[in-house]
Protein backbone atom coordinates (compact mmCIF):
# COMPACT_ATOMS: atom_id res chain seq x y z
CA UNK A 1 0.00 0.00 0.00
CA UNK A 2 1.41 3.29 -0.66
CA UNK A 3 1.83 6.43 1.13
CA UNK A 4 -0.91 8.62 1.26
CA UNK A 5 -0.54 11.59 -0.68
CA UNK A 6 -1.85 13.89 2.04
CA UNK A 7 -0.13 13.18 5.35
CA UNK A 8 -2.24 13.61 8.67
CA UNK A 9 0.20 14.52 10.54
CA UNK A 10 0.37 17.74 8.44
CA UNK A 11 -3.31 18.56 8.97
CA UNK A 12 -2.67 21.83 10.47
CA UNK A 13 -6.09 24.44 9.83
CA UNK A 14 -9.54 24.13 10.15
CA UNK A 15 -11.93 27.10 7.79
CA UNK A 16 -15.36 28.35 8.46
CA UNK A 17 -16.68 30.95 6.01
CA UNK A 18 -18.88 33.34 7.99
CA UNK A 19 -20.72 36.59 7.82
CA UNK A 20 -19.02 39.01 9.99
CA UNK A 21 -15.42 37.77 10.93
CA UNK A 22 -15.16 40.24 13.83
CA UNK A 23 -18.32 39.61 15.36
CA UNK A 24 -17.58 35.76 15.12
CA UNK A 25 -13.91 36.06 15.87
CA UNK A 26 -15.64 37.72 19.37
CA UNK A 27 -17.58 34.85 20.03
CA UNK A 28 -14.74 32.68 19.65
CA UNK A 29 -12.74 34.61 21.83
CA UNK A 30 -15.29 34.45 24.82
CA UNK A 31 -16.55 31.18 23.89
CA UNK A 32 -13.22 29.37 23.83
CA UNK A 33 -11.26 31.98 26.36
CA UNK A 34 -8.48 32.82 23.10
CA UNK A 35 -7.20 36.47 22.95
CA UNK A 36 -9.06 38.40 19.71
CA UNK A 37 -7.08 37.60 17.15
CA UNK A 38 -5.67 40.89 14.20
CA UNK A 39 -8.65 40.77 11.82
CA UNK A 40 -6.70 40.57 8.04
CA UNK A 41 -7.40 42.12 5.03
CA UNK A 42 -6.33 39.65 1.75
CA UNK A 43 -5.01 41.79 -0.95
CA UNK A 44 -6.32 41.91 -4.23
CA UNK A 45 -4.78 39.87 -7.31
CA UNK A 46 -2.09 42.42 -8.08
CA UNK A 47 -0.60 40.85 -5.22
CA UNK A 48 -2.15 37.45 -4.47
CA UNK A 49 -1.79 36.59 -7.63
CA UNK A 50 -5.61 34.93 -6.94
CA UNK A 51 -7.38 32.71 -9.71
CA UNK A 52 -10.74 30.90 -9.56
CA UNK A 53 -11.28 27.92 -11.93
CA UNK A 54 -8.42 28.67 -13.90
CA UNK A 55 -8.99 32.87 -13.96
CA UNK A 56 -7.29 35.64 -12.57
CA UNK A 57 -9.58 37.22 -9.61
CA UNK A 58 -10.06 40.15 -7.32
CA UNK A 59 -11.57 37.94 -4.76
CA UNK A 60 -10.48 39.20 -1.45
CA UNK A 61 -11.58 38.01 2.42
CA UNK A 62 -11.09 39.96 5.70
CA UNK A 63 -9.75 36.84 7.62
CA UNK A 64 -9.06 35.65 11.67
CA UNK A 65 -6.64 33.22 12.84
CA UNK A 66 -6.94 30.91 16.28
CA UNK A 67 -3.68 29.23 17.01
CA UNK A 68 -5.27 25.89 19.01
CA UNK A 69 -1.79 24.39 19.30
CA UNK A 70 -1.38 22.17 16.45
CA UNK A 71 -4.36 23.33 14.46
CA UNK A 72 -5.59 26.50 13.42
CA UNK A 73 -8.76 27.77 12.89
CA UNK A 74 -9.32 29.80 10.43
CA UNK A 75 -12.51 32.47 9.81
CA UNK A 76 -12.93 34.33 6.32
CA UNK A 77 -15.41 36.65 5.63
CA UNK A 78 -15.62 37.12 2.09
CA UNK A 79 -16.11 40.10 -0.13
CA UNK A 80 -19.05 39.66 -3.30
CA UNK A 81 -16.50 38.84 -5.76
CA UNK A 82 -16.67 35.42 -7.23
CA UNK A 83 -14.39 33.19 -4.89
CA UNK A 84 -14.67 29.75 -3.25
CA UNK A 85 -15.72 31.23 -0.02
CA UNK A 86 -18.41 33.68 -1.35
CA UNK A 87 -19.86 30.27 -3.12
CA UNK A 88 -19.71 28.23 0.15
CA UNK A 89 -21.61 31.12 1.93
CA UNK A 90 -24.18 32.01 -0.80
CA UNK A 91 -25.02 27.77 -1.40
CA UNK A 92 -24.19 26.49 2.16
CA UNK A 93 -24.47 29.85 4.89
CA UNK A 94 -21.69 29.72 7.40
CA UNK A 95 -20.15 26.61 8.43
CA UNK A 96 -16.92 24.85 7.93
CA UNK A 97 -15.61 25.27 4.72
CA UNK A 98 -12.40 23.08 4.12
CA UNK A 99 -9.55 21.28 6.48
CA UNK A 100 -5.84 22.46 5.34
CA UNK A 101 -2.66 20.00 5.19
CA UNK A 102 1.10 21.16 4.98
CA UNK A 103 2.50 20.55 1.65
CA UNK A 104 5.96 20.80 0.41
CA UNK A 105 5.42 20.62 -3.04
CA UNK A 106 1.99 21.90 -4.00
CA UNK A 107 2.38 21.56 -7.85
CA UNK A 108 3.26 17.92 -7.34
CA UNK A 109 0.77 17.56 -5.11
CA UNK A 110 -2.08 18.50 -7.26
CA UNK A 111 -0.91 16.54 -10.45
CA UNK A 112 -1.09 13.30 -8.14
CA UNK A 113 -4.56 14.42 -6.90
CA UNK A 114 -5.60 15.28 -10.57
CA UNK A 115 -4.87 11.47 -11.35
CA UNK A 116 -8.08 10.71 -8.97
CA UNK A 117 -9.86 14.16 -11.03
CA UNK A 118 -9.22 15.68 -8.24
CA UNK A 119 -9.12 19.69 -9.68
CA UNK A 120 -7.93 23.30 -8.26
CA UNK A 121 -10.88 25.88 -7.90
CA UNK A 122 -8.65 28.73 -6.48
CA UNK A 123 -5.25 29.43 -5.66
CA UNK A 124 -3.67 32.31 -4.26
CA UNK A 125 -0.56 33.91 -2.60
CA UNK A 126 -0.23 34.38 1.21
CA UNK A 127 -1.14 38.24 2.34
CA UNK A 128 2.76 38.32 2.92
CA UNK A 129 3.88 36.68 0.02
CA UNK A 130 5.40 33.88 2.42
CA UNK A 131 3.26 31.11 0.46
CA UNK A 132 0.52 29.85 -1.38
CA UNK A 133 -3.08 28.00 -0.89
CA UNK A 134 -4.57 26.22 -3.16
CA UNK A 135 -8.30 24.52 -2.66
CA UNK A 136 -9.54 21.47 -4.37
CA UNK A 137 -13.07 20.23 -5.33
CA UNK A 138 -13.19 17.45 -2.93
CA UNK A 139 -16.17 18.28 -1.48
CA UNK A 140 -17.98 15.47 -3.94
CA UNK A 141 -16.02 12.63 -2.35
CA UNK A 142 -15.25 14.22 0.97
CA UNK A 143 -17.76 16.44 2.09
CA UNK A 144 -15.52 19.20 2.43
CA UNK A 145 -12.88 21.27 0.35
CA UNK A 146 -9.28 20.47 0.69
CA UNK A 147 -6.92 23.31 0.76
CA UNK A 148 -2.89 22.90 0.53
CA UNK A 149 -0.63 25.68 2.15
CA UNK A 150 3.26 25.72 0.86
CA UNK A 151 5.10 27.99 2.34
CA UNK A 152 8.34 28.96 -0.11
CA UNK A 153 11.45 27.84 0.89
CA UNK A 154 10.91 26.03 4.26
CA UNK A 155 10.39 22.12 4.35
CA UNK A 156 7.14 21.31 5.66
Amino acid sequence: MSAPVLQPEMLCQVGFVVHDVVATAQKYSEAFGFPMPEIIQTPGFDKARTTVAGEPSEATARLAFFQTGQLVVELIEPDETPSVWRDFLDRNGEGVHHIAFRVADTKATEARLAQDGITTLQQGLFVDGSGMYTYLDTAPQLGVMIELLETFGKKN
